[in-house]
């Protein structure tokens, strides 16, 4: 069932309005800041940008004042105007500003149309779109204060002139931009490198290397029981677990394409000897040696190998984001070697698995999209047949189970098409996370075979699938997405034992003993401190249940339970207490009681 095509953000009213934005905050910018140099000022996801090579820094006070001066431009009604104009007078115009004359050449050399948009006083080298003019722009819904400046390079290259980039945001009504600004309030408040810090879940050393996460005992317990849990599930698909290396021969990446098809984002090669290494991209080229290392039948398959993987990236340190974007990232892989005949049935199958694991996960807001080549680019690898018939697989896998998808194409891997599923998080945000791809490509480049039912040589078809996707970023957006209160069964720790006084310490260990053989993670907090401040900081810890143990629990064998959200369950017999967190974090229970 194919979904029906919403209309692409790059040809709605809210684009274009936002691309007008950027333009008057260039002409604000040019007034407060005379003599600046423009680069560029495309819209984004929720806004627009700029950015400048500035005389100096820009301040709170330049920010306010800037966003005055384009609520009143604004207000003028001043029409948008295009025109194709010369590269001659394109480079008159544009004499003082290096960075336009930079991208004049480049379109000169590519034999594209200049074009440029006026509006008031101001003209930018630009395709468009824009509205009509300014007045069809609601000077109360535009506001360029929710971020301060960010640092930006020239072409995103850090080798070349860090900018001033000046964000901003737009939106139809000051209703809309109200709401937007309150879900960015939230957004701060439910920030995974802040959580991360104040759980104690990780770390970014500067020693050891940016976009390389450091996880703490608790992250790492958070971490592992996620790694388990999936483990777990794909044993009882059939999937079997592999461990490869972190590092492989240069020729191994050139033979899948890898390498260099990557290789922007791939560290350089290292010189071993006579031989050359790469970290590893992609896992999939190690998993397909496994299936090469011993002759295969038709009844050998489908054969499933899964491994948690780290993977090496090159990201530019502009672009690190926590665990959202890093260099080191661990990928949920598996890969399946199918026949034909298996494709369709072990393709529906991985769909089951990748809902089960979001709906588990409590991220049940998801849509489907297929990720088709682009026709145009040079980035894919093999024949039109090959790609058709990868296509053609996933839609029928789609049409089977009545999910509903849509097609986007340029968002396939080089190797083959794809079904990606992007989910919103608690804060409507959209992530691509769990993804399949069908690829006929790879099996060919490595000459893959199985010997079917008529003794017949035959090319297996391969199945790639992360249901997480990279573990690391996974992890950012669940910290995000549950605001740093896991569900019960992935709490680094489920239970906090709260001693009233020290004489009830004894029991407090025994308690915690008792909840430990139900194998529960528990902690017993001993420390010297007064007992209201201890069940502030826990609660601040977003520990799941805290126990309250006095005398009469002592005399009675109870405990007097509280929740993160500070609501007192009264006491409980500590026996009952137990069987029941036990059975809810059997069930993977989203509820505390």
């Amino acid at each position: 069932m194919k979904m029906a095509k919403a209309i692409p953000y790059e040809e709605s009213e809210l684009y274009k309005i936002r691309h007008s934005c950027a333009h008057v905050l260039a002409e604000a910018m040019l007034e407060r800041f005379p003599g600046a140099q423009l680069a560029i000022g495309p819209p984004i996801e929720d806004g627009f940008y700029y950015d400048f090579d500035l005389p100096r820094a820009v301040n709170e006070e330049d920010l306010q004042w800037v966003e005055q001066r384009m609520r009143q431009l604004l207000r003028g009604q001043h029409p948008f105007t295009q025109r194709e104009i010369s590269a001659e007078e394109a480079r008159q115009h544009f004499a003082d500003q290096p960075y336009k004359l930079e991208l004049i050449e480049e379109l000169v050399e590519e034999d594209e149309p200049l074009t440029v948009y006026t509006q008031h006083q101001f003209t930018d080298l630009c395709r468009g779109p824009h509205v009509e003019h300014t007045g069809q722009i609601d000077p109360n819904a535009v506001h360029i204060r929710h971020k301060l400046p960010a640092g930006a390079y020239w072409r995103g290259d850090e080798r070349r002139t860090q900018l001033t980039r000046i964000y901003g945001t737009a939106w139809e009504d000051a209703a809309q931009l109200q709401e937007y600004l309150q879900q960015v309030e939230e957004a701060k408040r439910r920030d995974h490198r802040i959580l991360g810090e104040q759980l104690g879940l990780f770390t970014i050393s500067q020693l050891v290397g940016k976009g390389l996460p450091l996880f703490k005992p608790r992250g790492a317990i958070l971490r592992d029981t996620l790694e388990r849990w999936l483990r777990d599930v794909q044993i009882a698909g059939g999937y079997e677990p592999v461990v490869t290396p972190h590092i492989g021969k240069l020729e191994l990446y050139e033979t899948s394409g890898h390498y260099p098809f990557y290789s922007d984002s791939q560290y350089e090669p290292l010189q071993v000897d006579d031989e050359r290494f790469l970290l590893r991209p992609m896992n999939c080229p190690h998993h397909v040696m496994i299936y090469k290392s011993e002759p295969r039948s038709y009844r050998d398959l489908p054969q499933r190998y899964a491994e948690f993987g780290t993977v090496y990236r090159y990201e530019q340190s502009g672009e690190l984001h926590g665990l959202t974007r890093v260099r080191s990232i661990t990928i949920d892989d598996a890969h399946l070697f199918v026949t034909p005949e298996q494709l369709d049935t072990e393709f529906q199958n991985v769909v089951y698995l990748i809902q089960y694991v979001f709906e588990t996960l409590d991220m049940r807001d998801f849509r489907a999209r297929i990720g088709v080549r682009d026709q145009d680019s040079e980035k894919y690898i093999g024949t039109d047949g090959m790609w058709q018939q990868a296509t053609n697989s996933i839609v029928t896998a789609c049409e089977a189970l009545n999910l509903p998808y849509e097609i986007e194409e340029g968002e396939a891997a080089f190797y083959g098409a794809k079904l990606d599923f992007i989910v919103r998080d608690a804060l409507k945000r959209e992530w691509q996370l769990g993804t399949i791809q069908v690829d006929y490509n790879l099996p060919e480049r490595f000459e893959l075979e199985y010997v079917d039912a008529q003794n017949e040589r035959r090319r297996p078809i391969m199945i790639h699938r992360a249901p997480f996707g990279s573990l690391e970023r996974f992890l950012g957006i669940l910290i995000e997405h549950f605001a740093g209160e896991f569900p019960l069964w992935l709490a680094p720790v489920q239970v906090v034992i709260i001693p009233i006084r020290e004489q009830h310490y004894e029991y407090a260990r025994e308690v915690q003993g008792v909840l430990q053989r139900r194998g529960l993670r528990v902690e017993a907090d001993l420390r010297d401190r007064n007992m209201r401040n201890k069940i502030r900081e826990q609660r601040a810890q977003r520990i799941p249940y805290l126990l309250i143990v006095g005398d009469r629990d002592v005399q009675e064998s109870t405990v007097s339970v509280r929740l993160r959200d500070d609501t007192d369950l009264g006491p409980r017999p500590l026996t009952r207490f137990a069987a029941d967190v036990r059975r809810l974090v059997n069930e993977k229970s989203l509820e505390l009681f």
